[in-house]
């Protein structure tokens, strides 16, 4: 990997991952978790309109067979997630979160076999066993204080489900759509539901700490936004698959990030169970796609951390 598509996708990875400890922020400094997801693709979808709007960008409409499939994987992928994510963070620590949210390749392993009906050799089976055997001891080492961290764990499963969902049905739409036009139709579609969260927002930003206002907008502008660009950058001018390998190290960032800014750690059996489930996605992807049996599929965009 060259020296700026490296670059390019350490930076990235880091944006990415300090979007668990920023949720958690803003959660503990007044934000409901609905407002909270609703004020974040507020100021994204408005940001995306702005670019598109830009004079002199060429922004494509939809084409009307795909506005279906767009709202779609926009609903999913957007929508489901974040709500997954930022509700599960209620109950989880955002090291833990992050790890679990990681698991998405997983998922998507699952999606190929089951309903694209693809061949998975020995050694994704293997991988997907030692995922479920990560995600297994985390939820045991996060469960034994309340029943509540296994309603989060759960939340934080459908968010990797969602994500590995938008990630395998959106290839067709990207042979006909930049990734920054896809992206923005994803957000614009994926934020209307978020308006049942409306009542009570204005009174939320009011009343919430100054350190949660900027984590809205933090989360809004830098891992939506700007590590979008940074990672269609890498990908632009690096191999696909040694950029996306930086994916993996994503909850180490949060777990950093995390005890840095929140003092906060995941408990020592979350971490092996994080680890575990990691290692298991890295055999899916990369032990598992030189078997002749198993068709890999590169994830090259990432919509929104």
């Amino acid at each position: 990997m060259n020296t700026k598509a490296f670059f390019l996708a350490f930076i990235t990875v880091m944006i990415w991952g300090s979007s668990f400890p920023a949720i958690q922020a803003g959660l503990h400094g007044g934000y409901s978790a609905g407002h909270l997801v609703l004020t974040r693709y507020l100021i994204v979808s408005g940001l995306f309109a702005v670019y598109a709007l830009w004079p002199g960008v060429k922004f494509r409409l939809p084409r009307k067979q795909d506005l279906l499939k767009i709202a779609a994987l926009g609903w999913i992928g957007i929508s489901t997630y974040h709500i997954c994510v930022t509700f599960g963070q209620q109950s989880v620590s955002a090291g833990t979160a992050a790890m679990i949210v990681a698991s998405t390749p997983i998922f998507s392993a699952l999606i190929a076999v089951f309903i694209l009906k693809e061949r998975m050799g020995l050694y994704g089976w293997i991988g997907l066993a030692l995922g479920f055997i990560g995600i297994g001891i985390i939820t045991f080492g996060t469960s034994g204080a309340s029943i509540q961290n296994v309603k989060g764990i759960m939340l934080l499963l459908l968010a990797a489900l969602a994500t590995a969902v938008l990630f395998t049905f959106q290839k067709p739409l990207l042979s006909r759509y930049s990734p920054m036009e896809l992206n923005a139709y994803f957000a614009w579609a994926g934020t209307i539901p978020f308006v049942i969260f409306f009542p009570g927002l204005m009174s939320t930003v009011h009343h919430a700490t100054l350190e949660a206002n900027f984590s809205a907008l933090y989360i809004a502008i830098f891992p939506t936004l700007i590590g979008y660009v940074t990672w269609a950058l890498a990908l632009r001018v690096g191999k696909a698959s040694s950029v996306t390998s930086f994916l993996y190290i994503e909850p180490v960032f949060s777990i950093l990030i995390a005890w840095v800014w929140l003092h906060e750690l995941p408990s020592y059996i979350s971490i092996i169970g994080g680890t575990i489930a990691i290692i298991g996605v890295i055999v899916v992807n990369l032990l598992g796609s030189k078997e002749p049996s198993l068709v890999k599929k590169e994830h090259t965009v990432k919509a929104a951390s």
